[in-house]
């Protein structure tokens, strides 16, 4: 539970991060305070991530959660629809794909034998 809550605290952290570390990486010591707040979240004697998860994340999470399942179960039918959707016009194009090669290769195959004489035709049935 311990690293759970760790890494969901962590990885919003690192989601917010990307976007504050343009506004604010300019300064003094950003980088060394910043260590240090990983480290205070991930030290065993601050308990710093399972303070932040107790504290904001669960009560948000808690808050939220007809919506976030709500918002799983539309992503989940879409999903399924798209999956099917896109399947769908794959075997189409893979469909469509074998009868061109089929039929190019139909007409070479005609155009190479009407190269062919008579006595070569026959030259080739009796290697057979």
């Amino acid at each position: 539970v311990r690293w759970m809550m760790y890494w969901i605290v962590f990885a919003l952290f690192m989601a917010t991060e990307t976007f504050t570390d343009l506004l604010i990486s300019w300064f003094p010591f950003y980088y060394e305070v910043k260590m240090a707040f990983v480290i205070w979240l991930l030290s065993p004697y601050t308990r710093g991530a399972s303070l932040l998860y107790r504290r904001f994340v669960h009560p948000t999470l808690a808050r939220k959660e007809k919506d976030i399942d709500a918002f799983l179960v539309r992503a989940r039918e879409r999903s399924y629809e798209t999956v099917l959707r896109f399947g769908k016009r794959g075997l189409n194009l893979a469909a469509t794909a074998a009868v061109q090669a089929a039929t190019k290769s139909q007409g070479a195959l005609a155009g190479r034998l009407r190269s062919f004489s008579m006595q070569d035709l026959r030259s080739l049935c009796e290697q057979s």
